[in-house]
């Protein structure tokens, strides 16, 4: 009799353990939707201009302009979803062979059909970003009068290879990520041939003064002579986001004796 009551309280024991592993499957993730997939693979162009707005290929969206990095995407259901580092996701209204329309992020119904010229790739080859400065190296000479003394001060502005990338929203309402290249910046100051002070500056040295965010975003665009004493000689470092009028000013001061300090300048944009 003890017997038969213990199998039946392991049996017990045994549903319950099921019954609860079993609630606590985590869901399944929402299937892809592969033929929706494949009907996007091509160019599609807006239905109304006929310009380049998308090339699907494989699992990557490429865009027409210079900036904006490829990214991933997915049809899952009725959704178009594209991840990059940020993801969006837009509601698809229609979906034929030739014809698609979205929801963009304004809620504006984006048109577009299919390409069946060729040539239009030539629109998605992907190309250097344009960088700030025209990748052209800036050189500035600047000399100063202290107590009956000349000093020089060289600037040099030298484009690198370093990306920042920054979100936007494209002329199709689509979030996309845009990349451009940053500067360093050289200083260098003489008296005569003797080199008092020389630093190469990067983004990196603003991060105490800068908000993470914004600098992240940012390229360090120029330095600028503000003001000289008898003291220091004062630069405006100027770290400005592109493509908008955001930007904040770092005063860099450095003395004859060449000693380096900064602090946020009172004006910012």
């Amino acid at each position: 009799m003890y017997r038969k009551s213990l199998y039946r309280f392991l049996w017990l024991v045994f549903l319950v353990a099921a019954c609860t592993s079993g609630n606590n499957q985590p869901p399944s993730s929402p299937r892809e939707d592969a033929l929706a997939k494949k009907m996007l693979q091509g160019i599609w162009l807006d239905s109304e201009d006929e310009e380049p707005s998308f090339r699907f290929s494989g699992d990557s969206i490429f865009f027409p302009d210079t900036t904006s990095q490829p990214a991933t995407f997915k049809v899952i259901g009725d959704t178009l979803c594209i991840e990059g580092s940020l993801s969006a996701k837009y509601p698809i209204v229609l979906h034929t062979e030739h014809n698609f329309q979205f929801k963009n992020q304004s809620d504006d119904v984006v048109k577009l059909v299919k390409s069946d010229n060729p040539d239009d790739v030539q629109y998605f080859e992907q190309r250097p970003a344009v960088a700030i400065n025209q990748r052209q190296t800036i050189k500035r000479d600047t000399v100063i009068f202290s107590a009956n003394e000349r000093y020089h001060c060289y600037v040099q502005v030298n484009p690198t290879r370093q990306k920042v990338v920054k979100p936007a929203i494209n002329d199709d309402g689509v979030e996309v990520e845009n990349v451009y290249y940053d500067n360093s910046i050289r200083f260098s100051l003489f008296h005569g041939k003797a080199r008092l002070y020389q630093h190469d500056f990067h983004r990196e040295d603003f991060k105490k003064l800068v908000p993470e965010e914004f600098l992240r975003q940012s390229v360090l665009s120029d330095l600028v002579f503000l003001r000289s004493d008898n003291a220091v000689i004062v630069y405006d470092a100027i770290l400005a986001v592109p493509d908008s009028y955001s930007s904040y000013e770092v005063e860099v001061s450095i003395t004859y004796d060449g000693k380096m300090s900064m602090r946020i300048a009172d004006k910012e944009s």
